[in-house]
């Protein structure tokens, strides 16, 4: 029996909230629409301020919380539209919300995105409050797309590795055989300090294609200052955010090479999320024959070009190649965790998140 779902996915990139339909009948899973909806810059930056302490946070939050449902519901309406599907033909959205404090060492993880608004403004059941049970589960409540990754893009004839890169970069690692370990991990910074680089200086969103990096020549010092960043040392599980790789972060990396270019600093940003990556790789996941890139970094050609290129002999693409377009990849990963908890299945995995074990995972918010 098919069903439809709606996932929505805002990421560390703060660009816009992905929204898309999705149809699960048994074993099958089919994007039947897409659509995104800008995040305005005075929502952006008030998101980013809530991701550091300031002053009157209480107020700011319970502010954003609502703002933010309130562009979820609007992409959910305009999705529907666009679709001509109607409220009751769909099952339930899942929501990711929008992260503005993840710190598992010190057990809380904060999303906004006030679900009971999006449920009475799209009058459609919602899921939400994804991270939070496998954090209680004494897991890091991330990476949680590994999971849907290993439902839809793993292969019994050779072991693959998904990397998403998104504002940050996870990777999950699926070994060939069902009955194998799934594991995966957040490697580090994927587009946001590229993004911020790049709007800092160019004033412009982001580094379209990765034309600038490409442009400039990584400085190996630099990079290997940044690698000495004790997070790339840590064993997984682990999970990061905007927390510690924000601007305060890269002002510090760049106190002695003050005489760099713009372009060879956006250049090293580069090849660092290229390294940690493949680094990744290369530790964890040994045995990995093809390598597919989701998210916004699949259409970055300096990064593509740069992984394929530290990573001799194994194939990179992008997820297209799998049948699912690298851009709508995570907002699916929602659509499936609301089927997940509507059916009272696990949506976490615990060698991935380090939670005690298999937990059904969000929040149901009826009409």
């Amino acid at each position: 029996m098919e069903e439809k779902y709606i996932g929505l996915m805002s990421g560390t990139s703060l660009d816009a909230i992905d929204a898309v339909l999705v149809s699960f009948n048994k074993d099958s899973i089919r994007l039947l629409a897409n659509h995104c909806a800008p995040i305005n810059d005075k929502l952006r930056h008030s998101i980013i301020d809530l991701c550091s302490p300031s002053d009157n946070e209480i107020e700011q939050l319970a502010l954003v919380d609502t703002e933010f449902a309130e562009l979820s519901a609007k992409a959910v309406n305009e999705l529907l539209f666009m679709s001509g599907e109607k409220p009751e033909g769909i099952r339930a959205i899942g929501s990711h919300g929008q992260t503005i404090r993840h710190l598992p060492d010190k057990g809380y993880t904060l999303q906004v995105g006030d679900p009971n608004l999006i449920a009475e403004l799209t009058q459609i059941t919602v899921v939400a409050d994804f991270r939070r049970r496998d954090m209680a589960a004494g897991g890091q409540g991330a990476p949680l797309v590994p999971a849907f990754h290993q439902a839809v893009f793993s292969s019994t004839r050779e072991s693959r590795a998904i990397v998403n890169i998104g504002g940050m970069s996870n990777i999950s690692v699926l070994p060939d055989g069902s009955k194998k370990t799934v594991t995966g991990f957040d490697t580090g910074p994927g587009n946001v300090l590229l993004d911020y680089w790049c709007q800092k200086h160019k004033g412009v969103p982001f580094d379209r294609g990765g034309a600038w990096a490409a442009s400039g020549s990584s400085h190996q010092q630099l990079l290997n200052s940044m690698m000495r960043e004790s997070f790339f040392q840590a064993s997984p599980p682990k999970s990061t955010g905007r927390e510690l790789f924000n601007p305060d972060w890269l002002a510090c990396q760049l106190e002695h090479f003050s005489d760099l270019s713009q372009a060879d600093v956006q250049s090293t940003l580069c090849q660092l999320t290229v390294e940690t990556i493949a680094r990744a790789v290369r530790e964890f996941a040994p045995h990995t024959r093809s390598l597919f890139v989701c998210g916004g970094g699949a259409r970055n050609k300096a990064l593509m070009a740069g992984l394929a290129s530290a990573l001799k002999g194994i194939p990179v693409s992008t997820s297209q190649v799998l049948g699912i377009e690298p851009e709508w990849v995570e907002a699916m990963a929602f659509a499936w965790l609301a089927k997940q908890r509507l059916f009272a299945e696990p949506g976490n995995l615990p060698a991935v998140t380090g939670a005690k074990g298999e937990r059904v995972l969000g929040g149901v918010y009826q009409v």
